[in-house]
């Protein structure tokens, strides 16, 4: 992990962009760190980048670090500078024509789009998570919060440092996904936007049903994907503060 840039936002949050090896990411802290914190890594949707992201995830991360833990991003494979798929590139391409078609996705349409993405990103999250538990100011334990749900789901099965994971529930979720689920057993909470046009409502429930989790929770309110009501925020921080401090 190499620093980049470091600057204080205000008086209590410090904000440092890194690289690991050719993967940006950025680690918000308290300015003043008094002791190892425990960490929440945020989760962000496919194809954007952290650059286009950024004021949504900042948000996120002033929050997080107000309750008392560090907050990190990293880029996904594919998206912001990170160099293109073309596999990516045609899938995503197939996907918009059955959109504007108003067809229904196949599940091969969402293989192709999902699995992929999720194969290269789970093992860089582990990767980022080893140098971020590696700094002084860091103990852990730590949670995921955001999507991709997929990414989430696989992190949580592969992934014994993660104590706690809240979910967005806004993304297309292969059949091979919602087995793994199965193998899930920390504690969830899942936020479904129950109007989310870009989303199968019925698979995340299905998905919600398949964790193996004996503590899972699911918050669903209506309105669009990017409509989650400031409480359910709220009540997924009080999650991270029960089962992480």
């Amino acid at each position: 992990m190499h620093f980049t840039s470091e600057k204080r936002l205000d008086d209590s949050v410090l904000e440092r962009e890194f690289t690991l090896g050719e993967i940006p990411g950025i680690l918000w802290t308290p300015a003043s760190t008094p002791a190892p914190l425990p960490l929440i890594l945020l989760g962000q949707p496919g194809g954007f980048g952290l650059r286009q992201m950024y004021p949504r995830l900042l948000a996120r991360a002033r929050y997080t670090v107000a309750e008392g833990f560090a907050a990190a991003a990293i880029e996904l494979p594919g998206s912001g500078e990170r160099p293109r798929s073309a596999a990516a590139d045609r899938v995503g391409a197939d996907l918009r024509r059955a959109l504007a078609a108003g067809e229904s996705v196949t599940d091969d349409i969402i293989d192709r789009l999902i699995l992929p993405l999720v194969d290269q990103a789970v093992p860089e999250w582990q990767a980022a998570l080893d140098a971020l538990l590696a700094l002084p100011e860091i103990g852990g334990p730590v949670g995921y919060s955001g999507g991709v749900i997929s990414i989430a789901t696989r992190l949580a099965v592969v992934e014994p440092r993660i104590s706690a994971a809240v979910l967005f529930a806004g993304s297309f979720v292969p059949r091979a996904i919602l087995e793994e689920a199965r193998q899930v057993t920390i504690p969830l909470y899942v936020l479904l936007q129950w109007d989310d046009d870009g989303n199968d409502r019925q698979r995340s429930l299905d998905l919600f049903d398949a964790f193996g989790s004996k503590e899972k929770t699911l918050n669903a309110n209506l309105g669009g994907h990017t409509g989650v009501p400031q409480h359910a925020g709220e009540a997924a921080g009080r999650f991270f503060a029960r089962h992480l401090k």
